[in-house]
């Protein structure tokens, strides 16, 4: 392999996912496609880095002083879902069945990693809160042991009042699998999230 083509490569396999061998298809691929189609990639790129940011209400990605979702006026200011990352907005927002606002986190509690609550914005979640008369705060972390932990501790430092409730997203089985493939704790979820049928 040519020097650049390593490089290419060994750059490519810093992004999540990445494996050595998928990242020498994609510079394979790269290198097939016309120089102004690569610009185009790269522009997009770097325009991205320069142009996002934190929106300073929900820490989604924004190139706006807020992001759309926190400007919509048809969303309730009651429900505040509370994710890991933009990404996580992205997915529930493909459901059509959110329609409150998100709060991103910026990650989740990992002392391995040294990730502590005050590398996250939870002290931001609670000060956004408290500031609201009714609000239900919905737990959306990832399904880890980083993400029950974190959420375990929102629940543990959101002061309980009156007009509060703070819930956490149920867990299942996914459509179309079989219960006989499902691991114990995707069960026991699923039990637990269970509702009365109508």
């Amino acid at each position: 392999m040519t020097r650049l083509l390593e490089r290419l490569s060994d750059l490519l396999t810093q992004l999540p996912g990445i494996g050595r061998k998928t990242a020498q298809r994609i510079s394979f691929y790269l290198l097939k496609l016309r120089p102004e189609e690569v610009q185009a990639l790269a522009d997009a790129m770097v325009e991205a880095k320069l142009k996002l940011r934190p929106c300073p209400a929900c820490f989604n990605l924004t190139e706006n002083e807020r992001c759309e979702i926190c400007l919509d006026a048809l969303r309730d200011p009651g429900l505040i879902c509370v994710v890991e990352t933009p990404a996580d907005i992205i997915a529930l927002e493909r459901s059509h069945s959110f329609h409150g606002l998100y709060h991103v986190l910026g990650g989740a509690l990992s002392p391995l990693d040294d990730v502590g609550p005050e590398d996250l914005h939870i002290s931001e979640l609670v000060k956004r809160v408290e500031t609201l008369p009714q609000v239900e705060v919905i737990v959306a972390t990832n399904p880890t042991t980083e993400g029950e932990a974190t959420a375990a501790y929102i629940a543990r430092v959101i002061p309980k009042r009156q007009g509060l409730k703070v819930t956490r997203i149920a867990r299942g089985l996914p459509i179309g699998s079989d219960l006989d493939l499902a691991d114990e704790v995707t069960l026991t979820r699923a039990l637990e999230g269970r509702r009365e049928l109508p």
